[in-house]
């Protein structure tokens, strides 16, 4: 017998942070375990990742680790199975043009992002980490719009907080426009889950082992896609044909490491999301930091023991 499974990525169209579903989906992996697998790109007329799967549109879907602790601190059925990313991919970007040298150099300056509480939270924790006053730092709403080295070079900000230093900056960066990047996990000095796999009400139904089987193909299939890059790329340049093949490398090199903690895939972290929890508490956006603990599911991959249900 064969299970659908649905599961929605977590941006607008499909990069290489999702290489791996792909790759074990064309492999078989997944018809081996008896998992029909469809993947799809976030419907943002519904909501992210997240609402799809509570909304029961989706049974799995890739999300921020900090959406998820906080819409299951408001009592939502989401849980949690994997980590995607075992560290942070968000940069404070600025052409080297700008003057800006350290983070303190903002005040004053137009910082563009998107902002939500989260953002606010880190870009103020950032500026006041390097000495600098994060009132004195104006804010220009970007929306959900990454800033390109054209739109700063434009004048629309002096920095941009949010690109991917594994995807956005090598799509719209400029040889002749030279740069300088802070990653937003080494200057705070927490390696978070950038993003997890998880589900909601209806992957909760799942046998656990459907649920073992589509974890154990998509370790497969990411363990292959950061060992064969060539073939990963000929493979992704035919699910993202509008970005070029050099793009799709450069930036298969950079994420995959990311993937991997101690050579393994998946492992949620316990230390990861301890500190990312106190930090989120500490910065008043959820209550209880050991509630991550919560939302793991059964079989999820952990370093813990025993999962919570």
């Amino acid at each position: 017998m064969t299970t659908p499974i649905t599961l929605v990525l977590e941006y607008f169209h499909p990069w290489p942070n999702s290489a791996g579903f792909y790759v074990a989906r064309e492999a078989g992996w997944y018809a081996d375990q008896g998992i029909d697998l469809e993947i799809r790109t976030v419907d943002p007329g519904i909501g992210d990742g997240l609402e799809h799967v509570n909304r029961g549109l989706a049974d799995l879907a890739v999300f921020p680790t900090n959406r998820l602790l906080v819409r299951a601190e408001r009592g939502e059925q989401l849980h949690a199975l994997s980590a995607i990313n075992q560290r942070g991919l968000e940069t404070v970007r600025t052409l080297e043009q700008s003057g800006i040298r350290t983070l303190a150099d903002l005040e004053g300056r137009r910082l563009a992002l998107n902002p939500t509480p989260r953002g606010l939270a880190i870009v103020r924790d950032l500026v006041e980490r390097a000495g600098g006053d994060f009132d004195r730092v104006e804010l220009v709403d970007a929306g959900v719009r990454e800033l390109s080295a054209a739109d700063l070079l434009n004048g629309e900000a002096d920095a941009t907080f949010g690109s991917y230093w594994a995807w956005d900056i090598l799509l719209t960066e400029q040889p002749d426009l030279p740069e300088r990047h802070w990653r937003v996990d080494d200057e705070l000095g927490i390696r978070y889950h950038s993003y997890l796999l998880g589900g909601g009400p209806v992957a909760a139904q799942l046998p656990a082992h459907v649920i073992d089987g589509f974890l154990a193909a998509t370790a497969r299939g990411f363990a292959h896609a950061a060992a064969n890059p060539a073939s990963t790329v000929d493979l992704f340049s035919t699910v993202t044909p509008y970005f070029t093949e050099d793009v799709i490398a450069r930036s298969l090199e950079a994420i995959a490491p990311t993937w991997f903690h101690d050579g393994r895939w998946g492992g949620i972290r316990s230390e990861a999301m301890d500190r990312y929890a106190e930090w989120m508490a500490a910065s008043g956006l959820i209550a209880d930091a050991a509630g991550w603990r919560r939302t793991l599911a059964p079989g999820a991959i952990t370093d813990l023991e025993a999962s919570a249900a």
